[in-house]
């Protein structure tokens, strides 16, 4: 008889541990990000923090995979931002019987085609001449955007806006709609990008990454495969690109995708956590909320006077900067590796409790 308790107890505790916890992490995310903030969140929280948020963060996960995931550096991850914005334009403009899910995946390998040009120096070059080097596509693409009317319809001020922002007839000019949209697009690319990293071309990246010499040895296609890390990484980053355009600004230029956004796409990476799929948007909801909370303070800490100097954006820019430092040094391996030490010993102890 006691044989047969422990047995079933046995069986209890296995099939508790074969219920993976993340499981159950995700369905949560889901059932937040597409029942409650829509029902909770106001207009002005979903068109000013919530969705430059989200798009931030799908940009910051394109460059993660190439950076994170290959150990390929990139400096101009605000230029692929703008092809997938232009691109969308062009084509909801010229094509339009396309319907919006079909633009975006196009715009995205339009993207990806011009990240596997702008990629090939990464067979000969790598670490800083790289990141470098991709300064190249930054700045020729905005001056292409810039000088050149024809992507934006012949319009002078070379500003672009969505023609139509429609899914199966269902308009999607609202900040509900806008949100909505945006958060399914989000989701899909993460699962993609979680299918991929999961996959052999994943692990294939993290060879490379490690050591890319020894990764050609054990038979790895090394070339092939950072070609491809670029074209994933620019189609992710085109796509974020046309949601930044259409699902946040409503209209854009080229100057919307300049170098200061590369930066930010890069900070993002840094803060959030290299090699994560979940601290990408950690460190967008940083890099977006933190000026929001720092002019909040304003008042509080006795600045606010030098707004009337012009001084302020500055003093902040200085404190955001101290800030991103201080973080850095603290856990260099970004907010999620600070959030998995967090609730490491919460697991731990709930471990120890079902073990008592």
């Amino acid at each position: 008889m006691s044989f047969l308790s422990q047995s079933s107890e046995g069986l209890v505790l296995a099939q508790g541990r074969s219920l993976n916890p993340r499981l159950f992490a995700v369905a949560g995310v889901l059932t937040a990000a597409f029942v409650v903030v829509p029902l909770v969140a106001s207009d002005y929280w979903l068109s000013s923090i919530i969705i430059p948020t989200i798009v931030m963060g799908v940009a910051g996960l394109g460059l993660n995979l190439l950076m994170g995931y290959t150990g390929l550096v990139s400096l101009g991850s605000a230029a692929f931002m703008s092809i997938g914005a232009f691109a969308s334009y062009n084509l909801l403009l010229r094509a339009p019987f396309l319907p919006l899910p079909v633009v975006l995946v196009l715009a995205g390998l339009i993207a990806a085609l011009a990240g596997i040009v702008f990629g090939l120096p990464s067979l000969r070059i790598k670490g800083f001449y790289l990141g470098a080097s991709t300064l190249g596509a930054q700045f020729f693409f905005e001056w292409l955007f810039t000088n050149y009317n024809w992507f934006s319809n012949g319009s002078q001020s070379l500003t672009i806006s969505a023609p139509r922002l429609q899914v199966l007839g269902h308009d999607l000019t609202s900040a509900t709609g806008r949100y909505l949209f945006v958060a399914v697009t989000a989701a899909a690319l993460v699962a993609f990008a979680h299918a991929v990293v999961k996959s052999r071309v994943g692990r294939e990246w993290m060879a490379i990454r490690d050591m890319d010499t020894a990764a050609s040895v054990i038979g790895i296609h090394v070339a092939s495969r950072k070609l491809l890390s670029f074209a994933i990484s620019s189609f992710v980053c085109g796509i974020a690109g046309a949601l930044w355009a259409f699902g946040y600004l409503g209209t854009a230029d080229a100057h919307a995708f300049n170098l200061d956004k590369s930066f930010q796409v890069l900070f993002i990476v840094l803060i959030g956590g290299t090699a994560t799929l979940a601290g990408n948007f950690l460190g967008a909801a940083f890099i977006v909320l933190m000026p929001i909370l720092l002019d909040r303070l304003a008042p509080l800490t006795g600045l606010q006077f030098l707004a009337d100097q012009g001084a302020l954006a500055n003093i902040q820019h200085i404190i955001f900067g101290v800030i991103i430092i201080a973080l850095l040094i603290k856990e260099p391996d970004g907010l999620a590796r600070l959030v998995r030490r967090i609730r490491l010993p919460r697991r731990r102890s709930a471990a120890a409790a079902t073990g008592d």
